[in-house]
């Protein structure tokens, strides 16, 4: 048919002549001087344009036979007093709203016609044209949390499960029962089951991506311990990462498997109810259930799954008190925006931070423990915002701003020790611990601070340093390829009131630009921010800048900004505590490193 015109009934058009190319559906009013816009008017159709591109079709549905109102009688047909009765079929499409360039509106176009079988032939011509695009997923695993953001999650699901059933996405859903229920889920499934899947879909906030993020990778990363420098008690270690079995007491004995078995730790709820594992929980993983070259039960070797690939993608349905990685990565806080670049099959490459616990304490004994961190590692201030607010979950989201409130007027302090690898390539904003009574003659200086680059849809930075699907220790040297470099490393050490490292720009709506506003979702670099021992008012006024638009609240003389790949934290503090992602991990001695584009996320960037 491609080529030919059809004569059809527009709905809020009239007759138009219909033309299928290799790239979309074109029509033309037969009758342009009865044009309306009938169906803009009541929010089902956009500016009408004259060509509906295939890309931008994200299903096409046979109704049943019905009206189609014409251009002449709007208001009498949205009345239900007049009809004209045809068989019809509608092209569902996105337009973008005008207001927020990144959020994505569903709408249709409804098309009639007197011969049943000429709607079908093109519904069938349509659904071939779309399923010819191998980036849309067929198959999802979805994970709904219910109870968080005020059980956001359930109702947000019920609101987009619609939109995949239209665009015959098929879900397995799974309502999550506990604490590490999709941790246990994708850790322990077959990679012959896994690949069933085109992707893994979070309802709910960056906890529950956290969880099903490290569910994944616990036996599927292969990636090499952190670097870390010379003097470090492990320096120079090229080891993979070393599997651990859980006997339920949180004390662990290695394996003989080349895993990255993750360990649990204490009570670690979220800001979303959402821990990786709670306190008492045992996850009873037998490691050879983890083996991904298992075999199927005709005897047959299933090939491995690993990351980073090209087929397997994440996705997050935003339903959290801060959706940080959704806010980053799309633009918009909008489980609508976030259901249709899932269906389309968008895909971004996504940096994410290796944690390797090396000491829990500094009494404990060594013993590597792997985690995963897709937004944010943060230690003092950020972990213990978290900690704090265990003590007051009745009183809900609320107990956030209690908490960050209560831990602020201690104004605590730690002594640690950081180092890190110098890019010699980008900045460091190193700051004084000394003369930070002067912060206020700073201010003009920190005005006249260039610019950065913003991640965005189709980012050059990381077009030019993330390529998805190479292998992961091509994409970041290992350790033993940069001690063999002969890396720089700089230390820094004194009283710190937080130490944090943002894999991405961290976006929230009580922080517009994020943490760093200039971090990039995969150019393979973390952004160290160690804020030093500081009068408390200079503290609020380096936190209140978070929360204007436009500020640079990182030029402050007691904060320093590192653009680096890797680094080494040491605290001699007894209970050190680190945020991941919202996820409480005590450790006083551990490396971190970026993995770069190591997994795929359903997206495609912010609309700047």
């Amino acid at each position: 048919m491609q080529g030919d015109g059809e004569v059809l009934f527009l709905g809020g058009v009239g007759e138009v002549a219909v033309t299928l190319g290799h790239d979309g559906l074109s029509f033309l009013p037969l009758h342009p001087e009865l044009g309306s816009s009938c169906l803009s008017s009541i929010g089902l159709l956009p500016k009408l344009e004259n060509k509906i591109k295939f890309s931008d079709v994200y299903a096409v549905e046979l109704l049943d036979e019905g009206p189609v109102c014409g251009p002449w009688n709007t208001r009498i047909v949205v009345q239900g007093k007049k009809n004209s009765e045809m068989h019809r079929f509608a092209v569902h499409v996105i337009t973008r709203s005008r207001k927020h360039p990144s959020q994505l509106v569903p709408c249709e176009y409804l098309f009639g016609h007197k011969d049943p079988e000429t709607c079908k032939s093109l519904v069938e011509h349509l659904s071939a044209c779309i399923n010819n695009e191998q980036d849309r997923p067929k198959n999802l695993m979805v994970f709904v949390h219910p109870l968080c953001g005020k059980g956001r999650g359930c109702k947000n699901w019920e609101m987009v499960a619609p939109l995949f059933d239209r665009a015959n996405v098929n879900t397995k859903v799974i309502i999550t029962k506990r604490a590490g229920h999709a941790y246990d889920t994708l850790a322990s499934i077959s990679d012959k089951e896994l690949k069933k899947f085109d992707g893994v879909v979070a309802v709910g906030g960056d906890g529950l991506f956290n969880e099903i993020l490290n569910g994944l990778l616990n036996s599927r990363n292969k990636t090499s311990y952190p670097p870390t420098p010379e003097g470090f008690g492990y320096f120079g270690s090229t080891e993979k990462c070393q599997g651990y079995k859980n006997d339920g007491l949180n004390n662990s004995t290695p394996t003989s498997e080349a895993v990255n078995v993750m360990l649990p730790v204490g009570s670690n709820k979220s800001d979303d109810h959402e821990p990786l594992l709670s306190t008492g929980q045992s996850v009873g993983l037998d490691i050879s259930s983890l083996n991904p070259n298992t075999e199927s039960s005709t005897g047959d070797q299933v090939p491995s799954v690993s990351f980073p690939n090209d087929w397997f993608r994440l996705g997050i349905i935003p339903s959290g008190s801060t959706d940080a990685i959704v806010l980053s990565t799309t633009g918009e806080r909008d489980a609508v925006t976030s259901a249709l670049l899932i269906i389309f099959g968008r895909r971004i490459a996504l940096d994410i931070a290796q944690v390797v616990r090396w000491k829990s304490s500094p009494s404990a004994e060594v013993l590597p423990t792997v985690r995963y961190a897709a937004s944010f590692a943060g230690y003092g201030f950020y972990g213990e915002v978290i900690r704090e607010s265990e003590n007051y979950r009745w009183m809900g989201p609320a107990r956030y701003d209690f908490s960050g409130t209560m831990v602020f007027l201690k104004h605590r302090s730690y002594d640690a020790k950081v180092a890190f690898l110098e890019n010699e390539n980008s900045h460091s904003l190193a700051a004084s611990a000394e003369n930070v009574a002067d912060e206020v003659q700073s201010l003009q200086s920190r005005r006249k601070r260039s610019r950065k680059t913003i991640c965005q849809a189709n980012c050059s930075v990381c077009k030019e340093t993330s390529t998805p699907g190479q292998d992961s220790e091509d994409e970041i040297p290992n350790s033993s390829q940069m001690i063999h470099d002969n890396p720089k490393w700089i230390w820094s050490e004194g009283r710190f009131l937080s130490v944090g490292a943002a894999v991405i720009s961290c976006r929230n709506e009580r922080a517009p630009d994020g943490l760093v506003a200039e971090a990039h979702l995969s150019d393979g670099f973390l952004h160290l921010l160690l804020i030093r021992d500081c009068p408390l008012p200079l503290y609020l006024w380096h936190l209140t800048q978070f929360t204007k638009k436009g500020s640079d609240p990182l030029t402050f003389k007691f904060v320093e900004h590192h653009k680096t790949r890797a680094f080494t934290f040491i605290s001699s503090h007894d209970e050190s505590i680190w945020n991941l992602d919202g996820e409480l991990f005590q450790a006083c001695e551990v490396s971190v490193q970026a993995c770069r584009g190591l997994v795929n996320l359903f997206a495609s960037g912010p609309e700047v």
